[in-house]
């Protein structure tokens, strides 16, 4: 078995992404407001033996995955020297949380 990397992979980062999304409300919503039915052709998915068919949602502007992981490699998975190990009490000093009036 081989050594571990520093640095979690880019490919593994993007796949957690596409996971949140294949589970996302969001996704079930447009699913179901479609009927799960293509809005281009009106084929509807299926799940019968021999007759299966899958719908997938289209996002109309696009995805872009390698900005989503630039974005979580610049602000959360940082080199480790840009982290500190704080309690709980001492982390909430840090970023008060701000409550709506």
């Amino acid at each position: 078995m081989g050594k571990k990397q520093p640095n979690t992979p880019r490919s593994r980062v993007k796949s957690a992404l596409r996971q949140l999304w294949l589970r996302s409300r969001e996704r079930a919503a447009a699913l179901k407001r479609d009927n799960y039915t293509c809005q281009k052709c009106g084929r509807k998915q299926s799940k019968a033996k021999g007759n299966e068919f899958k719908v997938e949602e289209h996002h109309i502007d696009g995805i872009q995955w390698e900005d989503m992981v630039d974005y979580i490699f610049k602000h959360l998975l940082v080199n480790p020297s840009r982290l500190r190990t704080l309690c709980k009490g001492c982390h909430d000093e840090e970023h008060p949380k701000i409550t709506a009036p």
